[in-house]
């Protein structure tokens, strides 16, 4: 899979580059950003000169895309126009409207589209999505999450509404998500609460929402900016608890972690779910067996992320 990368990003240069090289089936074809010397730093076969020029390069196959989010549906409609397959970060748009005429085009287009929510191929998040869906600890009662960290943002897109900035937006898809992978992508939502504080900029610093899913899960998510530092996924059901272990719950990466089901501990090696998201991007194109989540679940996720 030849990959370029629209983008030089925190996480395209720290995560996902390196996720390209040490894959087994990948290779950095070529990078564009608005930094040249930012995009060799990814150390790409080649550096282009726009990302118009990148997709315009018939050596690539597939089209990562790390922009702010109110990028993210120009370029990957455009992406997959030109034939490329996309991993687009999350979230994956700013509103459905947005994520529904991406999802259009992928179809349109016959290109694979996926939402780069990497948390999902965790193995420690994959063990817990088994055990529900197995029943194997019971009839699934509530879900409760959080991610907060405080940082200074002066100057970025997080902070700007019409950039798609935003708590919510920014980590509240890791949480959504875990609805979908422990319920299905039908679920039906009914809000019992939602808050929120808005800050200066006019972006959400802060929000609290609760509901119940299917008429019978209770769930609810926080997402903040200006709360301190803590990440926490904990599952109860009609016959124990699961609780992610650690200050990690969505963003556990090269390092050992724990899944604690009632009064046993499960311990998981270090794993980059980033790596195993890639390989599993490029098995799916090449017709090969590996999980993907269907843009119609993204697509959905952006539909109650809507709501709110």
């Amino acid at each position: 899979m030849r990959w370029g990368f629209i983008g030089a990003s925190w996480v395209a240069s720290t995560a996902l580059a390196p996720a390209v090289h040490g894959s087994s089936n990948g290779v950095l074809q070529a990078v564009a950003s608005r930094d040249p010397s930012r995009s060799a730093s990814l150390e790409p076969i080649k550096v282009h000169n726009s990302y118009d020029e990148l997709l315009a390069d018939p050596d690539i196959d597939a089209v990562y895309i790390s922009l702010a989010n109110h990028l993210h549906c120009e370029w990957s409609i455009k992406a997959l126009q030109a034939g490329k397959h996309v991993l687009c970060e999350k979230p994956l748009a700013t509103n459905s409207v947005e994520a529904k005429l991406m999802a259009e085009a992928a179809i349109t287009n016959d290109r694979l589209l996926v939402e780069a929510i990497w948390t999902r191929w965790h193995p420690r998040f994959e063990r817990l999505v088994k055990l529900v869906e197995s029943g194997s600890v019971g009839k699934l009662l509530t879900v409760d999450s959080a991610f907060t960290f405080t940082g200074k943002f002066d100057g970025n897109y997080r902070l700007n509404p019409e950039m798609g900035g935003g708590s919510l937006l920014d980590v509240g898809p890791y949480q959504i998500h875990t609805w979908f992978a422990l319920m299905g992508k039908n679920l039906n939502f009914k809000v019992d609460s939602f808050k929120e504080n808005i800050g200066e900029t006019g972006v959400d610093l802060t929000s609290e929402i609760s509901g119940l899913v299917n008429e019978s899960v209770k769930v609810s998510a926080l997402t903040s900016f200006e709360r301190p530092e803590n990440q926490s996924l904990v599952v109860s059901t009609s016959e124990t608890k699961l609780s992610f272990m650690g200050t990690e719950a969505f963003t556990s990466w090269k390092k050992a972690n724990t899944l604690q089901i009632g009064d046993t501990v499960e311990e998981f090696a270090p794993a980059d779910a980033f790596t195993l998201m890639v390989e599993a991007f490029g098995s799916k194109v090449n017709s090969e067996s590996a999980w993907i989540p269907e843009i119609s679940e993204s697509v959905k996720v952006m539909e109650l992320l809507d709501q709110f």
